[in-house]
């Protein structure tokens, strides 16, 4: 107590355990995940002066947002990473296009778009890291719900 410890007691293992996988959990940073959104394949370029290349898409699968993150992909090789800078519809800027509607994505800092080009794109969330137990090979024994001790009954 002198030393700033603390101390705690519990009447079952149990409990001690679950405290200290909470106590983890504050230490763990959070695990940072792509979540895909949509996908758009580039049908058509359009150079306009002062902005730069505007990809003119097809929306493929679920839906493109401004302001989300995407990848340039092509052939099947990541080319860019980054955000979107533009997105337009008709010539008016819009929040997001759904699959099967044509779109104008301006890629933040990237001219170097081509046709047949796909646009992925995706969010980053965060996720609360968690603690993965190692495995030692015991497996889950009668008596023992953790699988964390090698328990012989045979006697």
């Amino acid at each position: 107590k002198k030393e700033g410890v603390e101390i705690r007691t519990y009447n079952v293992i149990y409990e001690a355990i679950d405290d200290v996988k909470a106590a983890m959990k504050g230490l763990l940073a959070p695990k940072v995940v792509q979540a895909d959104l949509g996908k758009a394949e580039v049908r058509q370029t359009f150079g306009i002066p002062k902005i730069g290349t505007i990809a003119g898409c097809m929306v493929t699968d679920g839906k493109i947002n401004r302001g989300a993150r995407a990848r340039l992909v092509r052939d099947g090789v990541v080319v860019w990473d980054g955000p979107i800078g533009s997105l337009r519809r008709f010539k008016e800027d819009t929040k997001e296009v759904q699959a099967g509607m044509e779109c104008g994505i301006g890629l933040q800092g990237f001219n170097d778009v081509k046709e047949g080009d796909v646009i992925e794109c995706y969010e980053e969330q965060q996720v609360e890291a968690t603690h993965q137990p190692r495995h030692h090979g015991y497996g889950h024994q009668e008596g023992d719900p953790t699988g964390d001790f090698d328990i012989d009954d045979s006697s």
